[in-house]
């Protein structure tokens, strides 16, 4: 009971090599997905998918009626109103995507990506998504369930992506101690 489609989009925060819990909730999978607001055909594809969902939701989690549009949560939101101090979301939608399931990772070719630094936040992926509904505790919607990630390019890094040690550091020669370079004075200056 699920609409599953393949988008493009650019990754943001995510965990997609480990899951991670948010407060004392199960672990999982995820990733924000972001969609330039100019790419109006994948958000088209998206909202008709999202309104497949809402009418499998009434025939089967909805008690027969469509809910309020003022209660019905939905995955896809405005980067320029509810991410407006992160420049990545600027004139962008987004909808963030978890599973309890590693998703599979695979480069341009459909091979599967070995290297974790090869797939992070800020790189532009093809994901697959289930939109499904959910109706618990009182709160109705439609939610996003993580597929698999096929890699299509590079992008700058969002936030906390680090700089690989071996583009950071030049090789040293067999005669360099592990200090460095230093002598034991100047390190002692150094550490004070």
């Amino acid at each position: 009971m699920s609409i599953r489609i393949i988008i493009p989009a650019r990754l943001s925060y995510e965990h997609v090599w480990e899951p991670k819990a948010i407060g004392d909730s199960e672990p999982k999978y995820s990733a924000s997905l972001i969609i330039p607001k100019s790419d109006t055909k994948t958000i088209e594809e998206i909202e008709q998918a999202i309104q497949k969902a809402i009418d499998e939701g009434v025939a089967k989690k909805f008690e027969g009626k469509r809910p309020k549009d003022a209660v019905l949560k939905l995955p896809l939101r405005d980067g320029d109103l509810e991410r407006d101090e992160d420049a990545a979301y600027a004139d962008s939608m987004f909808l963030n995507a978890s599973s309890k399931d590693a998703p599979g990772i695979v480069d341009r070719r459909a091979k599967p990506i070995m290297d974790r630094s090869e797939v992070y936040s800020g790189c532009y992926v093809n994901v697959s998504i289930s939109l499904y509904p959910f109706n618990f505790q009182g709160k109705k919607g439609i939610a996003a369930g993580l597929g698999n990630i096929q890699k299509v390019k590079d992008g700058e890094p969002l936030g906390g992506h680090t700089i690989m040690a071996e583009d950071e550091f030049s090789v040293l020669d067999d005669g360099d101690d592990d200090r460095g370079g230093f002598d034991s004075d100047d390190a002692d200056d150094l550490l004070g």
